[in-house]
């Protein structure tokens, strides 16, 4: 015990380290990639810190080399989804009574080991497990994943120190207790970071947490669960139930202790989801808490008067188009660029395009890699053929598939005529990019169809030199983007600098790597203490 009020060491953003040819960490990241790749790991079900298995399995593959098996994973079903409640609620009486302090002590050290020891495994992980290259690994499962860990525990002692006014004669405090129950955190498979800050940051306020992650992840889910057992975090505060989301999901959501959802992945399932609280909400202690960041289809927007700034487009275009395959919900799926700039503008694009390399991503010269399963491939396939189809839509650069070795879907611009085709309105996630070529006359008609023709509102952003016609913009897309980008692209999202999330169908917007995320996993108690106690039933004004 200490006597003392202190203050969580000032976050910073961890550097993103180049991996550039003869760099110590190139070296050391590729003899972690050789080594991982010659083994086969057993990854299980983890309740209560045991290691239990099951007799269902499945296999974690290379998506790039879809032969190569990583992993063997233990499916979870419903005997475990009872047993992972029951070791949570265990758990949750001495995690939740921990003064913040040790719990943030917990995280800050998992910061600092991903930040040295566990880097090249983590990106080692992701590279292998969810075809990254050296630097979309980096930027993900490092640098984010540190500072969601550094920044989380920065927000909230800014949230927990935020206390009522006290009058003479009494003291008000806020109590920011954690959820009653449990909070249910399911992670998609494109972001390492995120998968760790859907259980943290819920953990970090006191709650207990049921992990689900996706199986094609599991290989960096594991490595995550590893780091935080270092970094002292007790048995059962974080238990993982990888399996069939159904199977998994569905008794955990009747089950009355459930206190909240902090979920990341599609627009159906959430919805699904929230609809199962809704049919189960009578049986539940509380109400649970629905936190979700889903889709997106995410637009750049380029005026007329960006003419002098083309390379700054088509690079933004190709990087927030391209970059891990078009996977990040982030992504750039949609470009409007006005009629007097696309031809010079197309053929940039072109050529940019087919200077990018595809493959291996342990081969550190290519700027992609793989989608990340089959499902994944045949569905962007489909995509594809229907461009192919002609009609409204024009194949401007890519437009080939290969699955012989690898999911391999080279980057593919489609060019339509309808700013309401398919492919400008649905979630393709994955290396397939929509243009739609407006009149410049028709700039604001156009801006209104941006706004209005996607049923997201993630990210966007526009390119623009007049700042008149950017404040335009910003007024008349306000509402179409929750993170909205000015001449750059639309991805990248810092934590502490740019929180991360949108509405619509999009999601609740809470703003992952911020305190508007972390409020959402406390029920305040509002304390009051008078120091001077009344003494007397009658009030000054019945006196004669």
């Amino acid at each position: 015990m200490i006597n003392a009020i202190v203050r969580v060491p000032t976050p910073q953003n961890e550097p993103v380290l180049s991996h550039a040819p003869g760099s110590p960490e190139r070296a050391e990241l590729q003899a972690t990639l050789q080594r991982m790749a010659s083994e086969q790991l057993e990854i299980p079900i983890v309740i209560g810190g045991k290691h239990v298995r099951s007799n269902k399995t499945d296999t974690v593959r290379m998506p790039h080399k879809h032969s190569h098996v990583l992993a063997t994973l233990h499916e979870a079903d419903g005997s475990h989804v009872e047993q992972a409640i029951q070791a949570a609620l265990a758990a949750k009486e001495e995690w939740s009574r921990m003064p913040f302090m040790e719990r943030a002590a917990i995280f800050l050290r998992a910061a600092e080991l991903l930040a040295t020891k566990y880097r090249p495994i983590l990106n080692a992980a992701t590279m292998l497990g969810q075809s990254k290259t050296a630097h979309q690994a980096e930027i993900d499962a490092t640098c984010e994943a540190v500072d969601f860990l550094r920044y989380n525990v920065h927000f909230a002692q800014q949230l927990i120190s935020e206390q009522p006014v006290s009058p003479a004669q009494t003291w008000n405090m806020m109590d920011y207790r954690p959820l009653d129950g449990f909070v249910f955190a399911v992670a998609p498979f494109n972001f390492t970071s995120i998968a760790l800050n859907l259980c943290m940051a819920p953990a970090l306020m006191g709650n207990v947490v049921l992990f689900k992650p996706s199986n094609t992840a599991a290989l960096s889910n594991w490595y995550n669960l590893e780091l935080l057992r270092e970094a002292g975090l007790p048995d059962g505060v974080i238990n993982m139930l990888p399996g069939d989301g159904p199977t998994v999901g569905n008794p955990v959501m009747a089950s009355p202790h459930l206190g909240g959802i902090h979920f990341t992945g599609s627009t159906a399932t959430f919805q699904s989801m929230w609809r199962t609280v809704g049919e189960n909400i009578a049986r539940y202690k509380q109400y649970p808490r629905l936190v979700g960041e889903t889709g997106g289809k995410d637009f750049i927007f380029v005026h007329p008067s960006a003419a002098d700034d083309l390379e700054a487009v088509a690079v933004a275009i190709v990087r927030g188009g391209y970059e891990y395959q078009g996977q990040k919900c982030s992504a750039a799926s949609r470009i409007y660029v006005p009629e007097s700039l696309w031809p010079k503008l197309k053929v940039r694009l072109q050529e940019l395009i087919s200077e990018l390399r595809m493959g291996d991503v342990t081969d550190f010269r290519n700027f992609m890699g793989a989608v990340i399963d089959e499902k994944s491939f045949k569905r962007t396939s489909s995509y594809i053929e229907l461009a192919r189809q002609g009609g409204e839509a024009s194949i401007v650069a890519g437009g080939e598939v290969d699955r012989s070795e690898g999911f391999f879907v080279k980057p593919t611009l489609v060019q339509l005529t309808n700013p309401r085709h398919r492919i400008m309105q649905e979630e393709i996630f994955a290396p397939v990019v929509g243009l739609y070529v407006y009149p410049d006359a028709k700039l604001e008609e156009t801006l209104r169809e941006c706004d209005s023709s996607a049923t997201y509102a993630l990210t966007g952003a526009v390119f623009a030199r007049d700042r008149k016609a950017i404040g335009m913009m910003m007024d008349k897309l306000r509402h179409a983007a929750g993170n909205f980008y000015i001449n750059d692209k639309p991805t990248g999202a810092v934590v502490g600098q740019q929180p991360f999330g949108g509405s619509r169908a999009s999601g609740t917007n809470d703003k992952a790597g911020s305190m508007l995320n972390l409020v959402r996993w406390t029920s305040p108690r509002t304390i009051k203490e008078n120091f001077v106690p009344p003494t007397r039933v009658p009030y000054p004004f019945m006196g004669q």
